[in-house]
């Protein structure tokens, strides 16, 4: 059987599907692709969207993370990554649902804020990477890849002012997740990766891991997502702090 798993450094997205891989005990081969030509990239090996992360799973190529955990649910389905029970199912759908459409780009739009203001920072995610440039020649592409994908994902200030001004009420809802036993449990789902992978980008920044220490959010993230590379220094205007901290 032959699995890879295409990537670029950095992606937590495909930190999900790497993460359910690993769960369903399948081995496979992570690809990372060289950042600003990624895009091309996928598209060349035959997926018919541009974006990360991509799996080829013996000629079978699947795109997304919701629709590997699909995916792979269906063709390992020791251990499940979804509940048998009908009612529990939906509840982790949805979880992992709002986990891809509202936290994972609000996660990469404030950190890829914050790289632009933290100098070197962006080299931090190539640690570990697969590339098949060498890391010294990748670091070049890092600084223009970060300012193309912040024009790209609407990283502006605004934008980034909106999303921590909302990233209480969204770790509120996390927290409840746990509480109520959706996520957070002794066997992970694919809602735990989704979301746990996002909150981890994010606990990459200085900034966000002292604004949430002690969060049961932040303590699963650290449990389900030990290893995550890249480290940002401060970078956020304490007023856009303020409401992660209660004042």
């Amino acid at each position: 059987m032959g699995v890879k798993l295409y990537s670029v450094p950095g992606s937590h997205p495909t930190a999900a599907a790497a993460l359910m891989l690993e769960r369903q005990g399948i081995d496979y081969r992570r690809v990372d692709l060289v950042l600003s030509l990624h895009r091309a990239q996928v598209r060349a090996l035959g997926f018919p969207g541009k974006t990360v992360p991509a799996l080829r799973f013996d000629g079978q190529r699947v795109q997304g993370s919701r629709s590997i955990s699909r995916f792979l649910d269906d063709v390992q389905p020791e251990p499940p990554l979804f509940p048998a029970d009908p009612e529990r199912r939906a509840a982790v759908e949805e979880a992992e649902r709002w986990g891809d459409e509202v936290l994972q780009p609000a996660a990469r739009r404030v950190v890829v804020w914050a790289l632009r203001r933290s100098r070197g920072a962006a080299g931090t995610f190539l640690e570990g990477s697969k590339l098949p440039v060498p890391r010294a020649l990748a670091a070049r592409t890092t600084a223009p890849f970060v300012w193309t994908s912040s024009r790209r994902i609407g990283a502006t200030d605004a934008a980034v002012q909106a999303d921590l001004a909302a990233l209480p009420t969204a770790l509120d809802g996390v927290d409840a997740l746990i509480a109520e036993g959706t996520i957070g449990g002794d066997e992970p789902n694919a809602a735990d990766y989704q979301i746990a992978t996002s909150l981890r980008l994010m606990l990459c920044s200085e900034d966000m891991r002292r604004a949430t220490e002690g969060r049961p959010a932040a303590a699963l993230a650290d449990r389900l997502v030990p290893r995550f590379a890249g480290k940002v220094g401060p970078a956020f205007p304490e007023e856009w702090l303020a409401p992660l901290r209660g004042a």
